[in-house]
């Protein structure tokens, strides 16, 4: 004869251990620039990644190769404290993007992960990977459209609006 557990079909009442609490909108200010502002500001940054591109290129390489990326990530799965090496690479392609726009604040999500993942002590591995997957892909997003884009577009693909949240100008 079969017995049942008491409790083992029962729908998850969001209080068992371990289980996160409904995520809460963070309210976010939003300081919407005039049309003509924002597109001013889009031609600026997509003319001065345009002037930087072999610097932006040479990053995003040393970022993707083996050492730079597959490592890190390896690191990660093998709980081993080399992930710390991540946060270097994280840090260095914040710097670079924010020196494409010095003048702009980067996006408040964007430097939340990125303090979060490169806090002292470093709040958990998982951080420090999440902050480095963010930085890299807005750079490879940088790059990409920025070789792909004469000018900015009327319609945005998703990549180049990332990029443009990255700066508010979006």
């Amino acid at each position: 004869m079969k017995t049942k557990k008491p409790g083992v079909n029962r729908k998850p009442d969001g209080k068992r251990k371990g289980t996160l609490p409904p995520a809460e909108p963070k309210p976010v200010p939003i300081e919407l620039k005039p049309l003509a502002v924002r597109e001013a500001e889009e031609k600026k940054l997509l003319s001065t990644a345009k002037h930087r591109l072999p610097e932006l290129r040479a990053l995003l390489a040393s970022v993707s190769d083996h050492w730079g990326y597959e490592d890190p990530i390896y690191r990660f799965y093998h709980h081993s404290f080399k992930v710390l090496r991540a946060q270097t690479a994280t840090l260095k392609i914040v710097e670079v993007l924010q020196s494409l726009a010095p003048h702009l604040k980067l996006n408040p999500d964007f430097v939340e992960i990125v303090a979060e993942g490169n806090s002292k002590p470093p709040s958990s591995t998982r951080a420090i990977i999440e902050a480095f997957f963010h930085a890299r892909h807005l750079l490879l997003m940088l790059c990409k459209y920025t070789e792909e884009l004469p000018e900015p577009p009327p319609a945005l693909p998703s990549g180049w609006a990332t990029v443009l949240y990255l700066y508010n100008i979006r």
